[in-house]
């Protein structure tokens, strides 16, 4: 059976220290959805490591990592990733394996995403720039490069034919950006992803399944990204609910057994896009300094707010979540007060679900008030010698979700895991 994790807020709510604290009780890890804009920052002996494109069971060396058909791979990112794991002595090539239908990120992708970013003007999406957005549109427009081209002769006239089409939009955009350096690069590590274990995915994935194998689908970015259910267009541009696991590694439904769903204990959010709990106050700037919110691909300062239960229930529904794990719950240790945001009031109306289109309304939140635990919970190892009043704080959202808070994590080290 497959079990998934995956981001149920905007993204970051340290899916990658999860992904690894589970990783010793899976046989494959595979990533099925997303770019090198997913940052997963794990500590491995102590030091700080982000992984980009690679599954986090890597540091696990006798465990499978796929990269699934449903990522858009930057070879120069990989290479530069496989660097970094290589430094921490890990043999890469022995366990990491890609699928051949894996989509290609292009030099010109990535001219293409700014100068797209540029014209947007005040309206931009907040993209990183990584040329993920095109990369996704040639999959859908059905123009895209994948991995198995690499291994055809014509790859070369393939690789040509896309970058002359590319050449025109940014001519429309009368836009213009030198991208022979990146296209040197590229080239380059296009040789070294050559000699990678290029498998047909869908069959690599669904034999290991056969052979009784347990799997562990790990997800990118967050539910309120997804570009079907987010916080549109203000989105990434891959599926990134649990229905993309199904569509990013060829596996069918009912594989799918639990659904760990990652929230941190309050909201943030990088970019531009509605925040509805976002705070603009010292109390935000408080939680952004002592959570150290600040992107772990980009390093933008994320917004910081108060936990969104109103879009929390929805991330679940959509998800089919069936048990969640609560990130950062350490950074409320100082606090003398919290909020959770049960509802919005749009209109004079109070209202309990995702609107349609957030940004073409003003959302007030409707606050309910907790006291602050006030304690150090970084070393507590068991649910029982937690805090009264932090116990309070996710009863209400154990039944508010009506899905049991199971993981609590309590520091960014990997032992600091408390099981409710």
């Amino acid at each position: 059976m497959v079990d998934v994790i995956l981001g149920l807020q905007w993204g970051d709510e340290g899916k990658g220290k999860i992904v690894d604290y589970f990783a010793p009780g899976y046989d494959v890890i595979a990533r099925f959805q997303g770019g090198p804009n997913a940052g997963h920052t794990l500590y491995v002996n102590g030091k700080k490591v982000v992984l980009h494109q690679i599954p986090s069971g890597i540091f696990h060396e006798d465990k499978i990592n796929l990269i699934g058909n449903g990522v858009v791979l930057d070879a120069v990112t990989l290479k530069r990733e496989c660097e970094t794991v290589a430094a921490h002595g890990i043999d890469y090539r022995k366990n990491l394996f890609i699928s051949e239908r894996a989509h290609l990120i292009l030099p010109t992708h990535r001219a293409l995403d700014k100068a797209s970013e540029v014209a947007k003007g005040t309206d931009k999406i907040g993209s990183t720039l990584k040329g993920i957005g095109p990369a996704y549109m040639d999959k859908t427009g059905r123009n895209g490069l994948r991995v198995g081209d690499l291994l055809d002769k014509s790859f070369i006239s393939q690789y040509i034919k896309l970058r002359l089409k590319h050449q025109r939009i940014l001519d429309n955009y009368n836009f213009q950006e030198d991208i022979s350096t990146w296209e040197d690069e590229f080239f380059e590590a296009i040789e070294f992803l050559k000699t990678f274990k290029i498998v047909n995915g869908e069959y690599f994935i669904n034999e290991k399944i056969q052979q009784g194998k347990k799997v562990l689908a790990e997800g990118a970015q967050g539910s309120m990204l997804d570009v079907d259910f987010g916080t549109f267009p203000f989105v990434t541009s891959s599926s990134t609910i649990s229905a993309g696991v199904c569509t990013g590694l060829g596996i069918a439904p009912q594989k799918i057994k639990e659904v760990y769903g990652v929230t941190k204990a309050y909201c943030t959010r990088v970019g531009s896009g509605p925040f509805p709990t976002e705070l603009h106050d010292d109390m935000g700037e408080l939680i952004r300094k002592t959570g150290n919110e600040f992107g772990s691909t980009t390093g933008r300062p994320r917004r910081c707010g108060w936990i969104d239960l109103v879009a929390l229930q929805f991330a679940c529904m959509i998800n089919g979540v069936t048990q969640i794990i609560m990130t950062k719950a350490d950074v409320l240790d100082g606090l003398e007060s919290l909020k959770v945001c049960n509802s919005y009031k749009v209109a004079g109306e109070e209202k309990s679900y995702i609107p349609f289109q957030m940004n073409r309304m003003d959302i007030d939140p409707v606050y309910n008030s907790f006291d602050g635990w006030n304690t150090d919970i970084t070393a507590i190892k068991n649910y029982s010698d937690l805090p009264a009043k932090m116990k309070a704080y996710i009863d209400h959202i154990n039944k508010f979700l009506k899905v049991p808070v199971k993981y609590i994590s309590n520091g960014p080290g990997r032992d600091q895991i408390i099981i409710a």
